[in-house]
């Protein structure tokens, strides 16, 4: 109760922090019942096609004679799956990677971190791609492990440093002195410190994938099959909309859910910046 009465006193005095944890909200309960509210139809109606908003399709038809609008909301479930599956694979990698590390020190840290290093010198971007065009697959979890591959290296280095400076405190020492186990001190003594920063990268983990996901079905690298996002803007791109006047609608919709989603993020991570840094929060 402390936690969120904490929480609504932050949010109560940063407006647009607030309103970004109502956007990023409302996104989570689009992305759960908007499928069942609202159906996005993939038979086509030519005759439909480039309507302009109305009460029945409030942001108007596409090249099929479908609902932007429904579109939008059915598609949210996808890129929200991915962004979310996304990130928690790379904040659990990270972390891991970066306690174990940092806790352990000596040899088996100059590996784990060698290796690290290794996989930050790789490219992130073109090796999502190369991955993406080989394994060909929407599946969200497949498309999650595949945005994830070099996106934890980064995260691994921040949460080795924190735990390298925890080592040597009082309270590992004395559950070490206990008899506790790695995995112990590890989630038990070490997690809690760096959650806070861990869970500020959770969410900005979760912008990075969904940008990257989108860009995978706009370049057509990724099956564009069902309705997401990325693949409303790649067919989109492929019926023309960039040279008629009529699709302004169709192709700018899905580019401003996924602007108004990131910027919602960005806005919320202020009110868990201000929750967890004791120098930011609201006395």
């Amino acid at each position: 109760m402390s936690f969120l009465r904490d929480f609504w006193r932050i949010a109560r005095s940063d407006w647009t922090a607030l309103i970004g944890a109502v956007v990023v909200l409302l996104y989570v309960v689009i992305a759960v019942i908007g499928p069942y509210i609202t159906q996005a139809s993939t038979a086509a109606d030519p005759s439909r096609a480039y309507l302009t908003p109305s009460l029945s399709h409030p942001l108007g038809t596409d090249s099929f004679g479908q609902g932007v609008l429904s579109e939008i909301i059915v598609g949210t479930r996808p890129i929200m799956e991915v962004g979310v599956l996304a990130a928690l694979i790379t904040v659990f990698v990270g972390v891991v990677v970066g306690l174990v590390s940092g806790y352990l020190g000596g040899t088996a840290d100059n590996v784990i971190m060698r290796i690290t290093d290794v996989f930050l010198t790789i490219p992130g971007l073109p090796i999502v791609l190369i991955i993406s065009s080989v394994v060909r697959s929407a599946n969200p979890v497949v498309l999650a492990l595949i945005l994830s591959v070099a996106a934890w290296p980064g995260l691994a280095r921040a949460v080795r440093s924190q735990a390298l400076s925890l080592r040597t405190s009082d309270f590992i020492e004395a559950a070490r002195l206990q008899g506790a186990s790695l995995s112990n001190i590890v989630t038990r003594q070490l997690l809690p410190n760096v959650g806070p920063y861990v869970a500020i990268h959770f969410l900005l983990a979760i912008t990075g994938a969904i940008y990257a996901e989108v860009g995978l079905f706009l370049l057509g690298i990724a099956p564009v099959s069902g309705t997401n996002w990325g693949a409303m803007i790649n067919s989109a791109m492929n019926q023309g909309a960039l040279y008629t006047t009529k699709s302004m609608l169709y192709l700018f919709s899905p580019m401003a859910a996924i602007v108004i989603l990131q910027v919602a993020f960005v806005y919320f991570t202020r009110i868990l910046d201000s929750l967890f840094n004791p120098r930011l929060r609201v006395q």
